[in-house]
């Protein structure tokens, strides 16, 4: 390498590194969130769950799922299997393009927090009454092949990728493939208690931590422009600082027409500015600019940010009228506009196909969903996945961590 180049090594890795830091962050984002949006009886739980998740996608990822995401042949459907039966790799050899831009380590370390992200995605839709070792065993292989079959298949090179399919920082991948298969055990699962009543009655349970909930979103609205900023993966050329500029600009727009839109329809259908639904809001202009943060102009980012708002309020509700339990509304807000923000890349990028587009976002949802649900099957027809209704009334703090966050208030209530 000239002098140059190896400049621009460093200024690349390091860039993708620190990145990468800035999504790891995300992991606070969801566990403040989740706990916020929980009763207080289970925050020591979700909490639990969060920091679990974490190390258990770093470890699998580290173990497994980088080398099936990325050791597959280019364009295949099955990724390379040899992981499984022993065959090893070392960092050098999986990703990255033939003359590397930055170091292989950086682009394990961006991938892994990637990988932890949609397992955080589960976590608080299935919150408030799913056993704590159940929810540990499904992250085992989420983060080991679930996630990384899809991921090979589009980034990792696969059919997807070579069909033309565009996500340029996962808005599929990641965030619609963790609401896939929060869904599914979802349904598993069934409602908390209380939550639905005869005559198709909805019972309103909010959550404990409104200011913890609100730390959470601002939390991750910072740590989404390392997630969106870092997907360009290289700073050390004018091309790429511009890009950089662009996607964070469009980021941030379109997080803040997601919330304006969620308030606005909150208050005309609700007649309240509910501070839940906002915060969902900006999370889902969030989601759905992550697809294509690049091409949109100014007005279409507002655009794309502020439907995927709207369309996340309405999802909320709907799922309530199907009785699918969500407490955190992960579902609406990484699903419904995960889709949306997968099918609307063509509004900005004329080299995207809708056609698919919709057969990625087909793809990695029936993927997701069934891998998911037969998953879960399992998990409930052999160590169960759902409380005692008396563990659930007392608070899974007590039952599952033999601790409560906020004694002096619960007392196991």
């Amino acid at each position: 390498m000239t002098e140059l180049s190896q400049l621009s090594y460093a200024l690349d890795t390091f860039y993708i590194l620190i990145c990468a830091v800035l999504v790891m962050w995300m992991a606070a984002g969801f566990a403040m969130l989740e706990a916020g949006l929980v009763r207080a009886k289970n925050t020591a739980e979700i909490l639990t769950k969060n920091i679990a998740l974490f190390a258990i996608a770093c470890t699998m990822y580290l173990l497994v799922g980088y080398a099936l995401m990325y050791s597959g042949d280019p364009g295949g459907l099955l990724p390379n299997l040899g992981v499984l039966i022993g065959q090893e790799y070392s960092l050098e050899e999986l990703g990255g393009s033939d003359a590397p831009v930055y170091a292989q380590r950086a682009d394990f370390f961006f991938q892994v927090v990637f990988v932890a992200t949609a397992m955080s995605i589960v976590s608080g839709a299935v919150a408030e009454r799913m056993k704590l070792w159940s929810f540990m065993a499904f992250a085992v292989v989420m983060t080991a092949v679930i996630y990384p079959v899809s991921g090979y298949w589009t980034w990792g090179g696969g059919w997807l990728s070579d069909l033309g399919y565009v996500d340029y920082a996962g808005s599929g991948i990641v965030h619609l493939v963790g609401a896939s298969a929060a869904l599914a055990g979802v349904i598993l699962l069934g409602p908390r208690r209380g939550k639905y009543g005869r005559n198709g009655a909805i019972q309103p349970i909010p959550g404990a931590n409104m200011p913890l909930a609100t730390l959470g979103t601002f939390i991750l609205w910072m740590g989404w422009f390392g997630f969106n900023g870092g997907s360009e993966l290289k700073l050390s050329d004018a091309t790429s600082a511009n890009h950089i500029a662009q996607v964070l600009v469009n980021t941030n727009a379109a997080a803040g027409a997601g919330l304006l839109a969620a308030l606005m329809l909150a208050k005309a259908w609700f007649r309240k500015a509910d501070l839940s639904m906002i915060l969902n809001g900006a999370l889902a202009g969030l989601v759905a600019i992550t697809a294509d943060p690049l091409s949109p102009s100014a007005l279409g980012t507002l655009g794309i940010g502020a439907l995927g708002g709207a369309l996340t309020t309405v999802a909320i509700v709907m799922l309530d009228k199907f009785r699918l339990d969500d407490p955190v509304g992960a579902i609406s807000v990484h699903g419904v506009a995960g889709i949306w923000g997968i099918l609307a890349v063509p509004l900005g990028n004329a080299e995207a196909s809708i056609g698919i587009q919709l057969i990625g976002t087909v793809t990695l949802f029936a993927w997701s969903f069934l891998a998911s649900l037969g998953l879960w099957w399992l998990l409930r027809r052999s160590v169960g996945i759902r409380v005692s209704e008396a563990e659930e009334y007392e608070g899974v703090d007590l039952s599952e961590c033999g601790l409560e966050a906020y004694p002096e208030f619960t007392i196991g209530k």
